[in-house]
C-alpha cells in the first residue's frame, strides 16, 4: 500500500456508492458537523448530487477512488454503499492499495454475514480495520438517524464510533441506536436477523389483514382506525403505524391497496436467516413461513388457475367467532415469537462463533430509526437486562404474562382461519411453536422409534440417564448391531 498526498482541507469520512441511501447518509453527515467526500463509478451521478441536492453542505464530489483517499484526514474513514456481493470486493480490490494500515473501511450494504468475516480478515492481513455495518430505516432512516449495527475488527470501533453514533438514531430514552456488536460477521448477522423479524411482522400483518378483509369483511377506513387504535396501545410500531396509513389511502376514490398485485418479492436476507437456523437447528418457524409465504405469493400465475380448478372462495366469518380483541392479542403474541425466535438464533450464532453479543444491546439498538421499531424492544431490552442469561423471551414475566392472556383469542384466531379457508401460515406455526415449547412431552419418541426401526439409529429412555443409547430389535429378524447415534 503506498500513500497518496493529501489535498486540503480533508473530508473528516469518503463514501463511496451515490444511489439514495447512499445520498442521505451523506446528508445526514455533513448535517452532523462532518466533511464527506464522495465517489460514485458515474462521475455525471456525483457531479448531479453535489449541485443538487447536496448544495451547500460540506460534501465534495471527487471523480475517483484515488482522490477520495487523498481528500481524507487519517486514520482515513470509508463507507461503502455498493451493492451488496462482488461489487463490495471489486471496490476493495481498487481501494486497498491507496490505503494505510489503520485506515478503516465500512461496509453499510447488506452483505451476507459470511462475506463479512472473509473481509474481515482479508482486510486484516493488510493492517487494515473492517467494519460491516447493517444499517436499517430505509430512506428516511439514513437521511435522519438510522439503527446502525456494526461488528467487524474491534480496533475499528474507537475510531468510528462517534460519528456513526452522531448520524444514528436516538431512542426515547436519548440513547442513540447504535453500538459495537462484535467480532467478525457479527453486525451483518444482526442486521440479516433484523431483517428476519422484518419478514415475520410484515407476514402477520397481511395475515391479519386478510382475516379482517375477506373474514370479517371490514373496508379499508375501518381497518385502518383499527391499526390506528392498535398503534396507539401495546402494538406501537413503525410498520402497524404505516399500515394505517397504506389502508387509508385513496386513489381516484378507490383503496390504492386493492390496486397492487399480491406477488410480494425478497432480497435474500430472510432467506439467509432461514439457512442459517436450519445450519444451526433454531426453529425459527415464523420467519420460514413468511419467506415461503412470499414465495407462495409470486406462485401468481399458478394461483389463479388452481383458484378456477378447484375453487378459490372463502367463508365468512360468523357472528362472534372472531373479535378485534382476539386478533389484537393474536398478533401481539405472534410477534412475542418471532422476536424469541431471532434472539434464539442469535444466541446460538453467539456461541457458534465464540461472540460476546448482548441480546439486550441489540434490542436497545431496534427501539427507534429502524423498520421493525416497536414499543415493546424496550420491555425486551429491559427483560435482557434483568436476567442477561434468559433462555427465552417466552420465559420474561412481562410476555409470558402477556401470552397467558392472549392465548384464547390466538386460538380463536387460527381456528376461525382454517374453517374460512384464509391462510394463516404465520399465526399457525406460531401458536404450533408455543404450543410445542411448553409441551413435556411431545410425540418425538415416535420418530425416534420408527428411525431406530428402519435404521438402527438407537434412542434414549425415559427410565435412564440422559445420554445412554438403546437399540431394540423391533422385527425380531433385525438383529442388535446399531448404527450409532449422531446428530446431523
Amino acid at each position: 500500500m503506498t500513500s497518496t498526498a493529501r489535498t486540503e482541507p480533508a473530508a473528516d469520512i469518503g463514501l463511496v456508492g451515490l444511489a439514495v441511501m447512499g445520498q442521505n447518509l451523506a446528508m445526514n453527515m455533513a448535517e452532523k458537523g462532518y466533511r464527506v467526500a464522495v465517489y460514485n463509478r458515474t462521475t455525471e451521478r456525483t457531479d448531479e448530487f453535489v449541485a443538487g441536492p447536496a448544495a451547500g453542505m460540506s460534501i465534495v464530489g471527487v471523480e475517483s477512488l484515488a482522490a477520495l483517499a487523498s481528500q481524507l484526514s487519517s486514520p482515513r474513514r470509508i463507507l461503502l454503499m455498493v451493492k451488496a456481493g462482488p461489487p463490495v470486493d471489486a471496490v476493495l480490490d481498487d481501494l486497498i492499495p491507496l490505503l494505510d494500515p489503520g485506515d478503516v473501511v465500512i461496509d453499510g450494504g447488506n452483505s451476507h454475514f459470511e462475506d463479512t468475516e472473509r473481509r474481515v480478515s482479508r482486510l486484516g492481513t493488510e493492517g487494515l480495520h473492517f467494519v460491516g455495518a447493517g444499517v436499517s430505516g430505509g430512506e428516511e432512516g439514513a437521511r435522519h438517524g438510522p439503527s446502525i449495527m456494526p461488528g467487524g475488527s474491534a480496533g475499528a470501533w474507537p475510531i468510528v464510533r462517534e460519528i456513526l453514533q452522531a448520524i444514528a438514531a436516538r431512542a426515547a430514552d436519548g440513547r442513540p441506536c447504535c453500538d459495537w456488536i462484535g467480532p467478525g460477521g457479527s453486525g451483518h448477522f444482526v442486521k440479516m436477523i433484523h431483517n428476519g423479524i422484518e419478514y415475520g411482522d410484515m407476514q402477520l400483518l397481511a395475515e391479519v389483514y386478510d382475516l379482517m378483509r375477506r373474514g370479517l369483511g371490514m373496508d379499508h377506513e375501518t381497518m385502518a382506525t383499527v391499526f390506528e387504535e392498535w398503534n396507539a396501545g401495546r402494538l406501537e410500531s413503525y410498520l402497524v403505524e404505516i399500515t394505517a396509513e397504506i389502508l387509508a389511502h385513496r386513489e381516484d376514490g378507490a383503496p390504492t391497496l386493492d390496486t397492487i398485485l399480491d406477488a410480494a418479492g425478497q432480497k435474500g436476507t430472510g432467506r439467509w436467516t432461514v439457512e442459517s437456523a436450519l445450519a444451526l437447528g433454531i426453529p425459527v418457524t415464523l420467519i420460514a413461513e413468511a419467506v415461503f409465504a412470499r414465495s407462495v405469493s409470486a406462485l401468481y400465475d399458478e394461483r389463479q388457475q388452481a383458484a378456477a380448478a378447484v375453487g378459490g372462495s372463502t367463508a365468512p366469518i360468523i357472528g362472534d367467532e372472531l373479535t378485534l380483541t382476539d386478533l389484537e392479542g393474536a398478533l401481539y403474541a405472534s410477534k412475542v415469537v418471532s422476536y424469541a425466535q431471532g434472539f434464539m438464533l442469535l444466541q446460538a450464532m453467539a456461541d457458534e462463533r465464540d461472540w460476546d453479543v448482548d441480546l439486550g444491546s441489540i434490542a436497545a439498538m431496534w427501539r427507534a430509526g429502524c423498520i421493525i421499531r416497536a414499543a415493546f424492544l424496550e420491555d425486551i431490552r429491559a427483560a435482557y437486562a434483568a436476567d442477561p442469561d434468559l433462555g427465552s423471551l417466552l420465559l420474561a414475566p412481562v410476555f409470558a404474562d402477556a401470552i397467558t392472556g392472549a392465548v384464547e383469542g390466538w386460538r380463536r384466531t387460527v381456528q376461525a382461519a382454517v374453517g374460512s379457508g384464509i391462510p394463516a401460515p404465520a399465526y399457525s406455526s406460531a401458536l404450533a411453536f408455543f404450543d410445542a415449547v411448553r409441551s413435556a412431552r411431545l410425540p418425538a419418541n415416535l420418530i425416534q422409534a420408527l428411525r431406530d426401526y428402519f435404521g438402527a439409529h438407537t434412542y434414549e429412555r425415559t427410565d435412564r440417564p440422559r445420554g445412554e443409547w438403546f437399540h431394540t430389535n423391533w422385527s425380531g429378524s433385525g438383529g442388535d448391531v446399531a448404527s450409532g447415534s449422531y446428530n446431523a
